[in-house]
């Protein structure tokens, strides 16, 4: 898939560094509970930390329990990207950056008390946070 924003893997490595680079660019996940966003409760938007696109905003974040920042939807259906996962021998779904195709995490159907029934399993490292003025 093309997306609008496009870089060399070198591009993203030099603007990421190595800890995001791993997460965003080769769909690796950061430890669970260690995450700098999965206690934020201020109100305001999450952004794609690659490319700076709204993925959420926090009044759809829920604690989950699982160690990750959590969301039952994005703030729009076309600003994520849904792919089937089947690595690690299981079928899960991962969760892109519509805009410029970075790793985000997945998103599971266990979202009990939500309204969707959706768990967006969040890396942190990939996500930007800012606040409401």
């Amino acid at each position: 898939m093309a997306y609008q924003v496009s870089k060399s893997d070198d591009e993203w490595r030099e603007q990421l560094g190595g800890d995001r680079y791993a997460v965003l660019r080769e769909a690796a996940t950061e430890r669970p509970w260690t995450g700098e966003l999965l206690d934020e409760e201020r109100a305001g938007v999450y952004a794609c930390a690659a490319c700076g696109a709204e993925l959420f905003k926090s009044g759809t974040k829920f604690d989950s329990g699982c160690g990750w920042p959590s969301f039952y939807e994005s703030v729009r259906p076309e600003a994520v990207e849904l792919i089937e996962d089947t690595s690690l021998g299981m079928v899960r779904t991962e969760v892109r950056c519509a805009n410029c195709g970075s790793h985000l995490g997945h998103v599971f159907p266990d979202g009990f008390g939500t309204p969707t029934g959706d768990r967006y399993c969040m890396n942190s490292i990939a996500l930007d946070f800012t606040p409401e003025s």
